[in-house]
């Protein structure tokens, strides 16, 4: 049988054409090795397209160079590496390489008091780019969380002590009737709002590990009321004490995780946001922050 040559329409043009920002793939199926387990992802890839008399690129060399992603675990170093293998095979054609990486992190964590413990995924994603032999890697987290409003928790509070006035208007009291009144439901006669709450913290990482663990477990650890999986009552009830332990307004939380990051490993910048979901308003609360960005 006579070999042909196949055709390649990218390459047999002499026209000039616009050179291009972005040309590559996006929602790529992979597997990526992280902690010790393989994770589905989706890769983004891509480079730029700088050279005037190319049609297109090589769009199958950035799906080949993926593949070690699936063979040694996820590290910056790594991702370097694959955005280094795309401008090799791109030489000429590309002065800038472009990744990101999308993958849910599920973690198995331990209920408050009792033995139990669940899964619990946390979306991610890494941006990184190579230009001009600068790399620069970005993650990106979002954490859930309780928030308990102290403003609420104050009027609450107040509105408790008003009840005591009047159920207990006589000039002595009896220690007993007291401790059924605080278990009451007219003795508690109101009680502060709590929402889920959302922080979306975005870093610049340096090279080496990625420290995805240390870091979301850094942040559950400055807010306090990380949200649970498998719960019994005994956990139920350790969650309502760390609620009305850390009372905080969106400032404060963004500021808790300020100050946690600032000490993280592998962290040189970040952008803090973080969004409590009212449910006293039909709107969100919003807090940001940001540090080297």
């Amino acid at each position: 049988m006579t070999s042909l040559t196949l055709p390649d329409i990218a390459a047999q043009s002499s026209e000039q054409f616009l050179p291009l920002d972005w040309v590559g793939m996006c929602g790529i199926a992979l597997p990526l090795l992280l902690d010790g387990r393989s994770l589905s992802a989706r890769a983004d890839a891509g480079v730029s397209l700088d050279d005037g008399a190319a049609r297109g690129i090589h769009m199958s060399r950035l799906y080949l160079a993926l593949e070690i992603l699936e063979q040694q675990p996820l590290s910056t170093a790594l991702i370097r590496q694959v955005l280094e293998h795309f401008l090799e095979s791109h030489q000429g054609l590309s002065r800038r390489a472009y990744l990101r990486l999308a993958f849910d992190h599920l973690l198995k964590r331990p209920a408050l008091v009792s033995p139990l413990a669940g899964w619990k995924h946390y979306p991610v994603s890494i941006d990184a780019r190579l230009e001009n032999e600068m790399f620069h890697v970005e993650l990106s987290v979002d954490i859930p969380y309780s928030s308990t409003c102290p403003c609420s928790a104050a009027l609450a509070r107040q509105l408790i002590q008003e009840q005591f006035d009047r159920d207990f208007s006589g000039p002595s009291l009896d220690r007993d009737s007291v401790r059924q009144w605080l278990g009451s439901s007219s003795g508690i006669v109101a009680t502060p709002h709590s929402q889920r709450s959302n922080a979306r913290l975005q870093v610049r990482l340096a090279d080496g590990e990625l420290h995805l663990t240390e870091l979301i477990d850094c942040a559950e650890s400055a807010l306090g009321t990380a949200v649970q999986t498998a719960v019994k009552r005994a956990d139920e009830q350790a969650f309502a004490l760390a609620n009305g332990q850390n009372l905080m307004f969106c400032e404060d939380a963004a500021r808790r995780l300020h100050q946690a990051l600032r000490q993280a490993q592998g962290v040189t910048g970040f952008k803090v946001r973080v969004e409590h979901a009212e449910s006293l308003h039909a709107h969100d609360a919003v807090a940001a922050s940001r540090w080297q960005w």
